[in-house]
């Protein structure tokens, strides 16, 4: 199993299980983690590649798996991505390079995944 099959298939096993307690805090964050990506002033793309940079500097790999894989989704180029990686790493200095690693790890992975 890859390992984008294998991240897409746990969030998705754990996150039914989170949902299923029907926690009315929890579905509401989400809803709102949902909404504050919807197109607005900004558009679509731009969120998301905020949402990864702010991920790689808050150091959550699960988090920079997601963007990724949205931003692969939504036509993002690798150029556009290591333009994220740079702002990343220059905000939030050198902790982030074992991100920016595992980062180009997932990104190579979902090229292959998709066939390229």
């Amino acid at each position: 199993m890859s390992i984008v099959q294998e991240f897409n298939e746990y969030r998705s096993r754990m996150n039914e299980r989170i949902l299923e307690q029907d926690n009315k805090v929890i579905k509401r964050f989400w809803s709102l983690d949902n909404q504050t990506y919807q197109e607005g002033a900004l558009d679509v793309q731009t969120k998301e590649l905020l949402g990864l940079v702010a991920s790689m500097v808050l150091r959550c790999d699960d988090c920079i798996k997601y963007h990724l894989g949205k931003s692969r989704e939504l036509g993002i180029t690798t150029e556009q991505i290591f333009e994220v990686f740079a702002v990343a790493n220059m905000v939030g200095g050198s902790i982030c390079i074992p991100h920016t690693r595992r980062a180009v790890e997932y990104w190579e992975a979902l090229h292959v995944e998709s066939g390229e």
